[in-house]
């Protein structure tokens, strides 16, 4: 017979928070509410980005999205609390608002928003949930680049290869 599951979650004196709150994960509590709302909207602009379609990168079909949208979900699982934190966070979101992964950015703004990241995950995150954060980020696109088709049956196409490059090295991974 399984034991039965205990909720993780406490309150900073340790005892069980009300019945029917949640306390908030002690990762978010150091992050700003700008810093946290760059951090749950990276890996959708990430996802947005990578299914566009550009100069040199062939037509995202719906597997492609969908092979992000489970790469972005399998952040439940990570040996990461900020991590795990982050995908609750997102998918959290129900209430219609439109969020910045709802809205196409270029890929200079991406970038852009990649490196902010890292700075706000250098001040405050532990080195291991930053390189987390940061891999899972990465490989959501990744993900959506190896579901597309690329030419000469390669694993992904020359200019998804320079995006994954440039977004690895934004993020601090190359």
């Amino acid at each position: 017979m399984l034991a039965p599951e205990v909720p993780m979650s406490h309150s900073v004196a340790g005892e069980p928070p009300s019945a029917g709150r949640r306390a908030a994960p002690l990762t978010t509590a150091v992050y700003s509410a700008a810093e946290w709302d760059l951090l749950t909207s990276l890996p959708g602009r990430v996802l947005v980005a990578a299914t566009a379609p550009g100069p040199g990168r062939p037509e995202r079909g719906v597997m492609a999205g969908l092979a992000g949208l489970d790469a972005l979900a399998a952040g439940r699982v990570f040996d990461s609390d900020l991590v795990r934190a982050v995908v609750a966070a997102i998918y959290a979101r129900h209430d219609g608002t439109p969020r910045t992964s709802e809205r196409l950015t270029d890929l200079v703004d991406l970038l852009a928003a990649c490196r902010a990241a890292v700075r706000v995950l250098h001040r405050r995150a532990d080195p291991a949930d930053s390189a987390a954060y940061r891999q899972w980020v990465q490989s959501i696109a990744a993900r959506v680049c190896r579901a597309a088709p690329s030419p000469a049956g390669q694993p992904t196409s020359p200019a998804d290869r320079r995006f994954l490059d440039r977004l690895g090295g934004a993020l601090g991974l190359g």
